[in-house]
């Protein structure tokens, strides 16, 4: 289960950054492209896959 939060974590951070590039258009390419609403998004994704790292690797007592 530790891995599989782990994986979903990353994979939560990586999708969130691109979206967050995206969205303050630095990164082209896509309808998603200078719109402030993906940059959210994006904040949003990153701010759950952070948890979801903290969450799996947090020392269990």
């Amino acid at each position: 289960m530790r891995i599989v939060l782990n994986v979903l974590g990353v994979l939560c951070l990586l999708m969130g950054s691109i979206w967050i590039l995206q969205g303050i258009n630095i990164l082209p390419g896509s309808f998603m492209t200078g719109q402030t609403k993906w940059a959210i998004y994006g904040c949003l994704l990153a701010a759950a896959g952070i948890g979801l790292l903290i969450s799996a690797n947090r020392r269990r007592v």
